[in-house]
């Protein structure tokens, strides 16, 4: 299929993503009925509490989900590559091959457990970049060097021989990195990359992802529940509770215009430099069930503005999923009591 002129700078477009998971004999509906796209060298954050299905959607994208595990899964993945569009859902294995790594690239959270503990870390870039690379004459070495310059590796022809244990967790993570990007992916997916490490590190990570998408070009989906990562780098945020992407709008417009309660929540328990000894404020009620049958909004049990509706308008917050809407221009949220 090839692509139209409107489409020339995306890079990414899932459509009613949903993905099921057998527990027992009942069925947890951890991703549900999702769209987004990504366009080229655009860095989009993914933001939610834990258990909220954002590892999920991330491993939907080149179809690493297990699927021994999955009930029930449908909806559209399109890769859009040199003038043609691949569904990504309808891909047989030997053509997946093509895409991971290749085109879409991980990073996952614990670089330590990612890591062979027994292989050189020389050894594992290199493994990385012959995965990729069929030219007989290319230098690994070099290539090897010039990675780890590139994530910020200090001394790198010395560090070629040296084990996994011999860095920290911040050097760990870059290792990770420059595995990631070894192939020269369009797109490089990184999964919660800065929960383990110091603000400093995590500041220094954040620093290397912007470089990476000036130099290279690629386009950045950053999985975090952390919103001043996104506040630093992000172009466009998608904020997801329980399954579902409640809205999703510019950085600018989340953090001067949100709408979802959800998303309002977030917002007032982030805790301000200036305001002295003050409680931050939480949110009532308790995560998700996912055992539970719901007809409405996932969040209404939780959610502030459904309690002080009138009766009947909050009925319909319980008997009704809302349907994502368009507030603003490149604004959206899903919620009944949201307008521009």
């Amino acid at each position: 299929m090839f692509m139209k002129e409107s489409d020339a700078e995306k890079l990414i477009e899932v459509s009613s993503l949903s993905v099921d998971f057998s527990s027992g004999k009942e069925t947890i509906s951890a991703v549900d009925n999702i769209s987004f796209s990504i366009n080229r060298g655009e860095i989009v954050a993914l933001v939610g509490e834990s258990g909220c299905g954002k590892s999920v959607t991330c491993l939907s994208l080149a179809r690493l989900v297990e699927e021994a595990a999955v009930s029930y899964s449908k909806g559209e993945i399109k890769f859009y590559d040199q003038g043609t569009v691949l569904n990504i859902t309808d891909l047989p294995q030997n053509k997946l091959r093509n895409i991971r790594g290749k085109k879409i690239a991980y990073i996952f959270q614990e670089p330590s457990t990612s890591l062979n503990p027994v292989m050189k870390v020389g050894e594992q870039l290199a493994e990385s970049i012959m995965a990729h690379d069929n030219d007989d004459d290319l230098d690994v070495d070099s290539e090897v060097i010039s990675l780890l310059k590139l994530v910020g590796i200090p001394e790198p022809e010395k560090r070629l021989n040296a084990y996994p244990c011999h860095f920290s967790g911040g050097m760990q993570q870059r290792v990770m990195i420059a595995m990631a990007i070894a192939g020269n992916p369009e797109i490089l997916v990184a999964d919660e990359p800065t929960t383990s490490l110091d603000v400093t590190i995590q500041a220094q990570m954040i620093e290397l992802f912007r470089k990476i998408r000036d130099e290279k070009g690629m386009a950045i989906l950053l999985v975090t529940h952390n919103l001043g990562i996104v506040a630093d780098i992000a172009d466009r945020v998608m904020v997801m509770y329980a399954g579902h992407i409640v809205e999703s709008c510019s950085k600018q417009k989340i953090f001067i215009a949100a709408m979802h309660p959800y998303t309002l929540a977030l917002l007032k328990a982030i805790p301000k430099l200036g305001r002295g000894r003050v409680r931050l404020e939480s949110i009532p009620g308790v995560l998700h069930n996912y055992n539970k049958e719901y007809r409405g909004c996932r969040f209404a049990e939780r959610c502030l503005l459904m309690k002080n509706l009138a009766a009947e308008k909050s009925d319909l917050c319980v008997k009704k999923v809302p349907e994502e809407r368009m507030i603003f221009p490149e604004h959206k949220c899903m919620c009944h009591y949201t307008h521009g």
